[in-house]
């Protein structure tokens, strides 16, 4: 990459500390096949007049019906019932009826607001927090906003699809699982940080969160010594929410898009540094 002045980075996996970009004196552009930025250092990228592209909402329909398939399978308890068949065990385990539930969804951006339509279609009540909430809002995405707390003691769902920041690392930690319903859901298909995991695990053991789904973790790829892979009752992806052949096609795309309009000099989709990064 030394003398590159154009990077499409697709995979969050590879990152681009200070030092990396110090290493680079003629890069101008960095192209991500991806929403997240986080694998990139901004204010490094910003003081050497490194332009960072992304491509928000892109693959929110995509990324949305994952997660809410990972939800479902949490509740109907897919990934514990099949390791138990396949142990030659025939048990009993109650599952989760989700119609008439209410979901709480953490961030209404376009993933969010996709899941929050998907979970009405099916009959479950929404509530929804965010940094800017508005009646108009509201409206618009057929949610309730409330503040955090009494959505996580209301929910029997809680989503995670915040952006993760300053403001949004360790978003919820002991606290705030100890504020929500026992026997409730987890789902993470933002970032792993946005949890923090010990305490995750410690709600998991002890039966408070009936389960937890989760496509992202605090640490990629997951170490093979990880303690939440002792949890029975999670179900994981390996952070593939989009990774469909037309989620690909969509990413690829949009990156070529952002590179043609950077060198035709009207860049797009340009990240700002936002204040907690």
């Amino acid at each position: 990459m030394r003398d590159a002045e154009v990077i499409m980075n697709t995979r969050s996996a590879v990152t681009w500390p200070e030092g990396a970009l110090r290493g680079l004196p003629r890069l101008r552009l960095i192209a991500t096949c991806s929403i997240g930025t986080d694998m990139i250092d901004l204010r490094a990228a910003a003081s050497q007049g490194i332009v960072v592209c992304n491509q928000p909402g892109r693959t929110a329909p995509i990324v949305a019906e994952h997660i809410f398939g990972l939800m479902f399978a949490t509740a109907k308890r897919a990934a514990y019932q099949t390791a138990e068949l396949k142990a030659g065990r025939w048990g009993r385990m109650e599952n989760v009826f989700l119609q008439g539930k209410t979901l709480g969804v953490i961030g209404v951006g376009n993933v969010g607001a996709e899941l929050a339509r998907l979970a009405g279609s099916i009959g479950m009540d929404v509530l929804a927090w965010t940094f800017n909430p508005s009646p108009e809002r509201a409206r618009r995405l057929g949610v309730s906003f409330v503040g955090m707390d009494e959505l996580l003691g209301r929910s029997d769902v809680v989503s995670l699809n915040v952006r993760l920041s300053g403001d949004t690392r360790h978003l919820i930690g002991a606290r705030e699982l100890a504020l929500m319903k026992r026997g409730s859901i987890l789902v993470n298909g933002g970032r792993g940080d946005l949890v923090h995991t010990g305490a995750m695990i410690e709600a998991l053991n002890s039966g408070r969160l009936a389960g937890a789904a989760l496509d992202v973790f605090d640490a990629e790829p997951l170490p093979p010594d990880h303690p939440i892979l002792a949890c029975e009752q999670v179900v994981m992806t390996p952070h593939m929410a989009d990774q469909t052949p037309e989620g690909m096609e969509l990413l690829n795309e949009g990156a070529v898009d952002n590179v043609i309009a950077f060198l035709e000099g009207r860049p797009q989709n340009v990240v700002a540094i936002q204040p907690g990064t």
